[in-house]
């Protein structure tokens, strides 16, 4: 059995890689860049190692760095996590290479399935059933717009080196396809370093279904039951669950066969993850399930095949890399129960869910959820890597039960001042098609506003806010107001603004005498406030309203779509910025003129800067 090892990662994963390893009485190793040097994962291991400087590229990315450290911390063995290097089939050899143990599958499978388009290929030889599409070497773009057409529309274009909604557009029609091919293959080219695409058929009524399976160094292959990815936005999943609702014997029996049989093409070692892309219009039917690729790594949502299962998939790794054969035979494996997985990032979905960084000066999670998760109060989400808080996971008898579980552990977390998608995921576990287990990729998207609306402020909470503002009535320089209504009685009321900037009138009744507080932060149903008393002569804060685009977060500009003095319409986009590895399109807030343009493409911003100004005006 592996004796130490170096986690080639960051965050929750490499967190719970630490856990598992601590268990087996496996001496770890960190690894961290500058803007982790205090991270929770540097503290959580036993020794910690320096690689660079906070980008990726410098430092998580660099596997000389980490070889390099694993031999001077006397690691013997390599565990990538997922990201980064962990499907870098050169990184794997090089890990070899060095005499360390890869904690992963052989480099040829990485690779045999590390292309999109020839790992279809591949499958369709090994009698896997593949979608429609094409995969060819030409990427001309009039070849690849000309097969688009043949497929007909709408069309899937996908980075043959992408993964996690990364260099993926779906296009409708032919008249956007050459900006939908430019923008996908940019990002591509910056997340992957590889611009070609293939193209594949759209599904209609999508559902993303993928099998956990693993191989040993014996010729032993399994499967852990399927798992359903289907509630994505933007292509990256959001809620995950397993089994897959509605899935019967006959097709879950057929599926995770074809699931083995594409590991055992590969000679797969490890876990891996079959995902396919199924046709959800007419129920799971096993005709209408087709391969899309394989991730050589564990999965994000890994979580819920071990809720299931009972299975420490980290543990299976570590013995297999070991050289033992697997722990468990097929027959010995069963599904207990069901178990969903919600991410928690940080972003604030009323702004089209942009990322939100800063410091995490509140963070609460339940205890009765599992929760795997990089950080703790007092740490800072940066703007440097991928912005997820911390995934949530529920077990339950029932499906409904694991749903109602989820439910109350989102309701529960409390995370301020960083935004984060708390309530959206609440308002998703609500929503009367995922509870009828009708669920399909475009779900979120048809429900988009209804998820994303912040609700209005509960009168009980408002109260509770204002009282606790102004504790002690008439103390501070904010002072309760006497009102007076004709016919009854004097009452003191009281203005709090929250952070949107909405002023709220409140009674103050029975107001007990107390040091008042300077701010309430209130919690319900995954969505968080800020209450502040409001002053009534004070300045209003500028920027609401008056056309000014700022700079979300730190980042890259990446295009320009005006100039100085275009004509606009609402909605229009404006620019374009790339940020935590994902581009974010910036567009006109109402019809006007482009007064004031300071962006510049390939420039470097920061966080609040004026990128651009909009007059009003007739387009």
């Amino acid at each position: 059995m592996i004796k130490s090892l170096l986690i080639a990662n960051r965050g929750e994963i490499a967190c719970r890689i630490v856990r598992t390893a601590r268990t087996m009485g496996i001496r770890t190793v960190a690894v961290y860049s500058d803007a982790d040097a205090d991270a929770l994962h540097v503290r959580s291991a036993d020794e910690a190692v320096h690689i660079g400087p906070s980008p990726a590229r410098e430092s998580y990315l660099v596997g000389d760095r980490i070889i390099a450290a694993a031999l001077s911390s006397g690691a013997e063995a390599i565990h990538p996590g997922y990201g980064f290097l962990s499907e870098n089939a050169a990184f794997a050899q090089s890990v070899i290479d060095a005499g360390l143990v890869w904690v992963g599958p052989n480099p040829s499978s990485i690779t045999a399935m590390g292309l999109k388009d020839a790992a279809k290929t591949l499958m369709a030889a090994a009698g896997v059933p593949v979608t429609p599409g094409y995969m060819g070497a030409d990427q001309t773009p009039a070849l690849l717009a000309a097969e688009a057409a043949t497929i007909g529309y709408p069309v899937l274009i996908k980075a043959v080196a992408g993964g996690g909604g990364k260099g993926m557009r779906m296009v409708e029609a032919a008249a956007d396809f050459a900006d939908a091919l430019t923008s996908c293959q940019r990002e591509a080219e910056s997340s992957f370093g590889n611009t070609h695409v293939l193209i594949e058929k759209y599904i209609q009524r999508p559902r993303h279904i993928e099998v956990q399976v693993f191989g040993d160094r014996h010729g032993n292959v399994v499967h852990l039951f399927e798992r359903d990815c289907s509630l994505q936005r933007r292509h990256q999943k959001v809620i995950e669950e397993a089994p897959a609702p509605g899935m019967d014997a006959a097709t879950r029996e057929a599926l995770c066969a074809a699931a083995v049989k594409a590991a055992k093409a590969v000679d797969y070692v490890g876990a891996g993850t079959i995902e396919f892309i199924a046709d959800g219009s007419e129920g799971l039917r096993a005709d209408r399930i087709w391969f899309m690729e394989m991730n050589t790594r564990l999965q994000v949502e890994h979580p819920v095949t071990e809720a299931i299962t009972g299975i420490d998939l980290v543990e299976w790794q570590l013995r297999v890399a070991s050289g033992e054969p697997l722990p468990k035979r097929q027959d010995e494996l069963g599904i207990n129960g069901w178990a969903m997985e919600a991410r928690l990032y940080a972003e604030n979905p009323a702004t089209g869910f942009l990322p939100s960084i800063g410091m995490l000066d509140h963070l609460v999670f339940p205890d009765y959820l599992r929760v795997d998760t990089g950080v703790e109060e007092g740490a800072e989400v940066s703007s440097f890597y991928d912005p997820m808080i911390a995934k949530l996971i529920a077990h339950g008898a029932t499906r409904d039960d694991a749903i109602d579980t989820l439910r109350d552990g989102i309701g529960d977390t409390e995370v301020w001042p960083v935004r984060t998608n708390a309530g959206f995921l609440g308002r998703l576990l609500d929503h009367a098609d995922f509870i009828d287990g009708d669920v399909d990729t475009g779900l979120i998207a048809r429900s988009l506003d209804a998820l994303v609306t912040p609700p209005a402020a509960d009168p009980e909470q408002l109260a509770e806010a204002a009282a606790l503002l102004f504790a002690t009535v008439g103390n501070g320089p904010w002072e309760a107001i006497l009102g007076l209504r004709l016919n009854a009685a004097p009452r003191a009321e009281a203005r709090i603004i929250d952070d949107s900037g909405t002023v709220h009138v409140v009674a103050l009744n029975d107001v007990e005498e107390a040091e008042p507080a300077s701010e309430v932060l209130a919690f319900s149903d995954g969505f968080a406030r800020r209450y502040t008393a409001h002053a009534p002569r004070g300045s209003h804060a500028g920027g609401v309203g008056d056309g000014s685009i700022l700079s979300p977060m730190p980042g890259r500009i990446i295009a320009v779509a005006v100039a100085s003095g275009d004509v606009v319409v609402k909605g229009q986009s404006l620019l374009t910025l790339e940020a935590m590895k994902m581009e974010h399109t910036l567009t006109a807030p109402f019809d006007g003129i482009v007064a004031e343009l300071n962006a510049v493409a390939g420039g470097q911003v920061l966080v609040d800067a004026v990128l651009a100004r909009i007059e009003a005006g007739d387009a």
